[in-house]
């Protein structure tokens, strides 16, 4: 009986050391919840221009466009180019260009697409001098394509009236509009 006590007593102890030892190696933080790992706020930026304006022209000489903006910054991640206060003017070899504004922009990879974002302005002069004024706070434009949408309020002021509306389908190239919805509009007759 006495070795079955010793043994138990020599287990006994193990188990009590091993208990110790575990209850010391364990923190009592490590059972408390932790806020999830963060990104930090920003994208890291790889590169940025200030003050930028760049020019294309078309095979055959004409200006297709002019851009400025205050600041130009790319993403490395994403490969997504973000603007302050982008300017554009969309000659596209006419005479009357497309002059386009908003405070910041954004252009996807390849530059097939660029969203503008807030206080997106949209302006042209026909050759009759009649000016067209669009208005809306967020414009999605695939230059290549002359094509432009949104899905926000739009207000068109134009020599006429003015119209308003939700949403919005413009197909520059041929100056044709489709408005998508709550279109209301006041017009003079000329």
């Amino acid at each position: 009986m006495i070795p079955r006590l010793k043994t138990a007593l020599i287990l006994g102890s193990l188990v009590a050391l091993l208990v110790a030892v575990g209850y010391w190696n364990v923190r009592p933080e490590s059972f408390m919840s932790r806020p999830p790992a963060t990104q930090s706020e920003a994208p890291e930026v790889d590169f940025y221009a200030l003050g930028t304006r760049t020019t294309q022209f078309q095979a055959d000489g004409q200006r297709d466009y002019v851009l400025t903006a205050e600041k130009v910054e790319h993403l490395a991640a994403s490969d997504v180019s973000v603007m302050t206060s982008p300017d554009l003017l969309m000659y596209r070899g006419k005479s009357n260009p497309w002059h386009v504004s908003s405070a910041r922009g954004e252009v996807s990879p390849g530059g097939t697409e660029v969203e503008l974002i807030d206080d997106v302005r949209v302006e042209r002069t026909d050759a009759k001098g009649r000016p067209l004024i669009l208005t809306t706070s967020r414009l999605t434009v695939r230059p290549e394509q002359e094509y432009a949408q949104t899905q926000q309020a739009v207000r068109i002021v134009a020599a006429n009236g003015v119209t308003t509306a939700t949403g919005m389908k413009a197909y520059l190239n041929d100056g044709r509009m489709i408005l998508l919805s709550n279109v209301r509009g006041q017009h003079e007759a000329p």
